[in-house]
C-alpha cells in the first residue's frame, strides 16, 4: 500500500503510545442540565485528552465527528490553520526534536493529526464510522494518512458540501462553494448506514385520484428498456383502447398474467377516460420510509456556512463581526451525519469541539426523535470551552432569547453534560501510581474503567468498598504515599489482599450475588481460594486500565 512519508513523521508514528494518562476531574459548576445524561465536555489538549478517555470508552464509540484545522496557512484567527501555536510548536519541539525546526506547515499538520487520529480510531466499535471535514489544501493528505490509519478497505465515502450559497466576487481565481466530509469505517464490513427521512418534496408527489383506500399513490412507468421475454403481450383498456404491446425498443415490466393481477387488486390507472397507457400504481404507505443518502449535501439540504456563523451568533448573542469562529458547521449538516451513522443510545465523539455544535446536534437529534444519544466533546482552549462551547450548550438545554431578544424565546432542549478537566498523570515514568495520586483520584478511574459507570458517591478511603453495579462489587486497597490525600479521609489499612484483610472487607449490599473485584498491591491468598468464593482479584498498577 502506498504510504505518504514527511518529516518528523518516525518521531510521531508511535507517539500515541508514550502520551501519559491523566485523570479527568469534572466541575459540577461550569456542568448544566443533568449531569447524569452521559455527556462530556472536556477542555485540554486533545491527545492528552483522547489518551485519558481511552481506558474509559475505548471501543464504545458509534461516530467520531471531527473538524480539525484545514491547514490553509491563515493565521488570523483563534483556531490558527497553520498549527503555529505557542503550545503547539512546544510539543512539536518536544516530539519531533531537532528536526521541527525544518518543518513546513504540512509536516506540522500531519505531525499533529496522526497520533490523535491513530487514538481516535481505538474509541471506535467495531461497527463505528469517522467522519472528518477538510478543504482542498490538505484532502489528498487526510486521505493517505487515514488510508494508512483506517485501511483502503475501510473507506466509506468522500461527501461533497455545498457551503456557500452565492459566489465570491473577490476570489482571485474560483470562487470555492464546497468542503468535503471524508468517511472511514472501524470495519466496513460491520457498519451499516441508515436511511435518511423522507422529504416533504418526495411524498407531495403522492396523489389519490381515484381515492383509493390504501390513500396516496404515484404512477409507475409499466414499460422498462430491460429485455423480459414475457413482456411483449397487446393490453385492451377498459374504455375500449388496445394498446398491441409496449413501446418500440422496450418491454413491459410484468407479465400479463401479473398485470390481471395487479389490474384485479385496483393496482392499475387508466386516466379519467380508461383509454391512458396503464401505469402500476406505487402507494406511499408501501414505499419505504427512508431516503438513501447521495454524495453531494447541498445547503438547502444540511445549511450552510453563514447559516452555522448565524445560529453561533444568535444563541451566544456575539456581535455579527465577532470573529470568534469564521467556519463553523451549521447544526443541519451534524444532525445528518449523526442520523446516517448513529442509533437511539449511541455514544457520538468530537474531539476538536469549537463552538460545540457537534453537542448542539445530539441533543437536537435526542429532542426529535426520543433518542438517548450521548456526546463527549473535547476543546483545547480553555476560554473558548467555556465562553463559547459550554455557554452554547448550557443555553441550548435550558432554553434562550434568539440574540438576546425576549421576544424571540427558543425552548430548551433538555439533557445537560458534564465539564471535565484534565488533572495529573495517572503513572508516573516508571508505570507506578504517581505520587500526587489520591484514593479518590484512583477510585474514580478504577470504578469507570470497571463498571462503565461514574463511582456512585466520592470515595473518602474510608472503606475499601467502591460500590457496585450490575454483577461487580469494586474494592480498591491503596494507600497513597503522597500527603494530596484531602485531611481527615483516611486510609486503607495496608495494599496487599491477605486472609485477615479479606475477612475484613465490608461486604456487599444485602442481595447482591456477583463477583467481588478486588484491587491491590498483592496477594497472599491462593487463586483457587478467591475463585471459590467469587472474587477477582486484580494487581496495582498492572492490571488497572490505562497502565
Amino acid at each position: 500500500m502506498p504510504v505518504l512519508n514527511w518529516i518528523g513523521k518516525d518521531a510521531v508514528v508511535n507517539h500515541h503510545r508514550a502520551v501519559p494518562y491523566r485523570l479527568v476531574h469534572c466541575d459540577g459548576a461550569a456542568s448544566a442540565g443533568d449531569r447524569a445524561a452521559g455527556n462530556l465536555l472536556v477542555q485540554g489538549d486533545n491527545l492528552e485528552a483522547l489518551k485519558a478517555l481511552l481506558p474509559y470508552y475505548g471501543g464504545q464509540v458509534k461516530c467520531i465527528y471531527i473538524d480539525p484545522p484545514y491547514n490553509t496557512g491563515n493565521e488570523g484567527w483563534v483556531y490558527n490553520d497553520n498549527v503555529n501555536a505557542p503550545d503547539m510548536r512546544a510539543w512539536l519541539g518536544r516530539v519531533v526534536g531537532r528536526e521541527a525546526e525544518d518543518l513546513s506547515r504540512h509536516d506540522k499538520w500531519l505531525c499533529m493529526m496522526y497520533p490523535r487520529l491513530r487514538l481516535l480510531r481505538d474509541f471506535l466499535r467495531q461497527d463505528g464510522v469517522i467522519f472528518v471535514s477538510i478543504g482542498d489544501d490538505s484532502l489528498h493528505h487526510l486521505r493517505n494518512l487515514l488510508d494508512e490509519i483506517f485501511l483502503p478497505q475501510n473507506f466509506l465515502e468522500n461527501v461533497i458540501w455545498q457551503k456557500s450559497y452565492a459566489p465570491r466576487s473577490s476570489a482571485k481565481h474560483f470562487s470555492s462553494s464546497h468542503e468535503y466530509v471524508i468517511s472511514y469505517c472501524k470495519n466496513l464490513k460491520e457498519f451499516q448506514l441508515n436511511s435518511l427521512p423522507r422529504t416533504n418534496k418526495q411524498n407531495s408527489v403522492y396523489k389519490n385520484l381515484d381515492n383509493d383506500p390504501r390513500g396516496p399513490w404515484r404512477p409507475n412507468n409499466l414499460a422498462a428498456r430491460n429485455y423480459y421475454s414475457k413482456g411483449t403481450y397487446p393490453i385492451t383498456c377498459p374504455g375500449g383502447r388496445i394498446i398491441n404491446g409496449p413501446p418500440r425498443g422496450s418491454y413491459w415490466r410484468v407479465s400479463k398474467e401479473k398485470f390481471l393481477a395487479l389490474d384485479a387488486d385496483n393496482r392499475i390507472y387508466w386516466g379519467k377516460d380508461g383509454n391512458n397507457v396503464p401505469a402500476p400504481k406505487i402507494f406511499l404507505s408501501e414505499v419505504s420510509k427512508g431516503r438513501t443518502p447521495e454524495t453531494i449535501w447541498t445547503y438547502d439540504e444540511v445549511g450552510h456556512s453563514q447559516e452555522a456563523k448565524k445560529e453561533v451568533l444568535s444563541i451566544l448573542e456575539f456581535e455579527d463581526n465577532d470573529e470568534v469562529f469564521i467556519t463553523p458547521k451549521p447544526v443541519r449538516l451534524i444532525k445528518q451525519i449523526i442520523q446516517l451513522a448513529t442509533s437511539p443510545g449511541d455514544l457520538i465523539l468530537d474531539s476538536f469541539a469549537r463552538s460545540g455544535t457537534t453537542g448542539h446536534a445530539v441533543l437536537d437529534l435526542n429532542k426529535q426523535d426520543g433518542g438517548n444519544r450521548r456526546f463527549i466533546l473535547v476543546e483545547m482552549e480553555e476560554p473558548i470551552a467555556t465562553k463559547v462551547t459550554a455557554a452554547r450548550l448550557r443555553r441550548v438545554i435550558t432554553g434562550y432569547n434568539r440574540g438576546g431578544d425576549p421576544d424571540k424565546p427558543v425552548g430548551g432542549l433538555g439533557g445537560g453534560f458534564r465539564y471535565c478537566r484534565l488533572g495529573a498523570a495517572l503513572f508516573d515514568e516508571f508505570g507506578d501510581i504517581s505520587a500526587g495520586v489520591t484514593f479518590a483520584d484512583l477510585a474514580a478511574h478504577i470504578f469507570f474503567t470497571e463498571t462503565g459507570m461514574p463511582i456512585p458517591s466520592r470515595a473518602t478511603g474510608t472503606t475499601p468498598l467502591l460500590g457496585t453495579h450490575g454483577d461487580r462489587a469494586v474494592y480498591l486497597l491503596f494507600s497513597p504515599e503522597s500527603p494530596a490525600q484531602e485531611e481527615g479521609s483516611g486510609t486503607t489499612p495496608g495494599t496487599v489482599l491477605t486472609p485477615d484483610a479479606l475477612a475484613t472487607l465490608p461486604a456487599p449490599p444485602k442481595g447482591f450475588n456477583g463477583t467481588q473485584v478486588i484491587y491491590a498491591g498483592g496477594t497472599t491468598i491462593p487463586p483457587d481460594r478467591l475463585r471459590t468464593q467469587n472474587i477477582a482479584f486484580k494487581q496495582i498498577p498492572y492490571q488497572i486500565e490505562g497502565a
